[in-house]
């Protein structure tokens, strides 16, 4: 049932009468996608068959493992394919799906698909890992009445909607200019049976933003991730030292305080927890299994947020999260590769190839102009830094600090902005991150080996706009609009790396810097940036290349709040 603004006009119930809480928003704006996501359909329940949390395969069809088929008629029997899995002695989990089938998709739109390369490439929409839209730790408590208003904020209507498929076919009608409203106040539940209740669209976008992360949404492909044991936990506690990411005691976030803290198992049943300065603090902790779960206890004379016999409600991929009711929890991070490692192990990284600045930040200022620098770690110590005509030289080391850290200490005179000793606090193939939360000290760097000049696409955009004049057809910040504040003037990229801003007689009263490469996760970039003095400096940023054309350039930066920088060039 897709229920769109113009079918549904004559089933509207009476206007809200006067003073009533609504609030008008855009169906494409920030609160709206948060409330697409939070009704839209999970379909990670059977990713032991699909491997995709973006949709699921409607029951019934039939499998076949292992030559024996199998039909699928509902949840339970996702649980006798684990089963079946879990006996195979080769360990080789084959699976074939007969198909036709029918998906629905988070939209709760259904699609037959004919074949498993039809499936696979529905599947590409999704990441392993949990990095799906939908929202699961929230859910909405119905009914709900949505009001729809015309472009003089006038309410033409409303509709109550049942459930989460109605709510979310209502958002999949709408045309993102379309505006809507809720009749607040309305409820929400958490994942652990908590009642929200929110009077506003500013409050409900709060309630959903921060349970986004409050639980496991199991959106993996490891389907014995519910396997771990208390003989698997206490192992994985004794492995390797962890850093404490996240505190909550009583419903309030104490991460600050811990943030980083670093905590070492021993087999004996003590834990000792170094502070950022490196000082000890000794306690003690045990497991016990019960039949509503594992359990973790730990017991600290100082650490009190700690002290609490803790369940276990996820392990893996690197984390172990801990949680109490009435808001207590704990999450921690394996830092094997960041403590108590070999030094050579990062600095061999470092060697092996130049690496762009991604993010920058000193003492809690973003350092926009050094986007898409370039260090260079030589050997005997020497670093470089350079944007095409502009090189720094200093030195850097990498050592262990007060906890066991790896750090890597960079000192360059000319460039005080990366002279830090920074902390590790990631170390991937192809991206460091490097911080001290306490003190908004973040460097991020992404490994650039052959600058990208093997990369058609890359090469192409770079070819694009060497030494051509472009202007701006649209800028916005957050979704507001600034294109007027930039218009009337010319772009023009120059092969050096330099931009040049010429007014309307073609003078150059501003000069930047751009760069396009392909980052870590494999998407195109562009970085621009101008210097803090320059009236174009809020232009600067490192842009997701969206869409490019001959005579067209779509640009995003996206932000921690959901919303984003809208760029985009058209040639002239």
């Amino acid at each position: 049932m897709a229920l769109s603004l113009t079918s549904c006009q004559e089933e509207f119930e009476p206007l809200p009468e006067e003073g009533a809480q609504t609030e008008s928003i855009a169906a494409s704006s920030s609160t709206a996608k948060l409330i697409e996501d939070t009704c839209s359909n999970d379909g990670s329940f059977d990713n032991i068959v699909d491997e995709s949390s973006c949709f699921n395969i409607n029951f019934p069809y039939t499998v076949k493992i292992d030559g024996v088929e199998l039909v699928v008629n509902g949840k339970q029997d996702l649980e006798v394919i684990e089963e079946v899995f879990d006996a195979l002695d080769d360990d080789e989990d084959v699976l074939d799906i007969i198909f036709p089938v029918t998906i629905t998709m988070a939209d709760y739109a259904e699609i037959t698909i004919n074949g498993i390369d039809d499936l696979r490439e529905m599947a590409q929409q999704c990441k392993e890992g949990g990095e799906d839209d939908d929202i699961e730790c929230i859910d909405f408590v119905y009914p709900i009445t949505l009001y729809t208003f015309d472009l003089s904020n006038e309410a033409t209507g409303n509709i109550s909607v049942e459930d989460d498929r109605e709510l979310r076919r209502f958002f999949a009608g709408l045309d993102k200019d379309n505006l809507i409203g809720i009749d607040f106040p309305i409820t929400l539940k958490l994942y652990d049976g908590t009642d929200i209740k929110v009077n506003s669209n500013a409050e409900l976008a709060n309630a959903i933003e921060n349970a986004k992360e409050l639980c496991d949404e199991d959106d993996d492909n490891d389907h014995n991730d519910d396997d771990f044991t208390q003989e698997g936990l206490e192992d994985y506690l004794i492995e390797c030292p962890l850093l404490v990411k996240e505190v909550k005691r009583n419903d309030q976030s104490q991460t600050e305080q811990y943030f980083d803290y670093v905590m070492d198992f021993k087999d004996d049943g003590s834990v000792t927890v170094k502070d950022r300065e490196g000082n000890d603090m000794t306690g003690a902790w045990s497991t016990r299994e019960t039949e509503f779960g594992l359990l973790l206890k730990l017991d600290f004379d100082t650490l009190v947020d700690f002290n609490m016999e803790w369940f276990l409600y996820d392990q893996g991929e690197g984390m172990v999260k801990l949680h109490v009711s009435d808001g207590n929890r704990i999450v921690l991070k394996s830092g094997c590769d960041i403590i108590n490692e070999d030094p050579n192990t990062l600095g061999g990284a470092l060697r092996e190839c130049s690496w762009i600045i991604k993010k920058v930040y000193n003492d809690g200022q973003e350092i926009k102009r050094l986007l898409g620098f370039e260090f260079n770690f030589e050997a005997e110590g020497v670093v470089t830094l350079s944007n095409n005509d502009v090189v720094s030289e200093g030195t850097w080391e990498i050592t262990t600090n007060a906890q066991g850290r790896l750090v890597m200490a960079v000192t360059m005179g000319d460039e005080e902005a990366v002279s830090f000793e920074w902390p590790l606090s990631h170390l991937g193939n192809d991206r460091l991150k490097f911080e001290i939360a306490e003190t908004d000290y973040e460097l991020i760097l992404e490994r650039n080996c052959d600058n990208d000049d093997n990369d058609e696409d890359v090469t192409w955009i770079r070819g694009l706009f060497n030494d051509s004049q472009w202007e701006i057809a649209l800028y916005s910040q957050n979704e507001d609009p600034l294109t007027e504040a930039f218009d009337g003037f010319t772009y023009e990229f120059n092969v050096d790396g330099t931009i040049s801003v010429l007014d309307q007689d073609l003078v150059a009263i501003s000069v930047g810097n751009w760069y396009v490469y392909r980052n870590s996760d494999g998407k195109l970039e562009m970085i621009v940036r101008f210097g803090s003095e320059s009236n174009f400096y809020p232009l600067g940023n490192d842009y997701l290349i969206v869409e490019v054309e001959e005579n067209r350039l779509e640009l995003k930066h996206g932000n921690d709040d959901g919303d984003y920088d809208h760029l985009v060039f058209e040639k002239k």
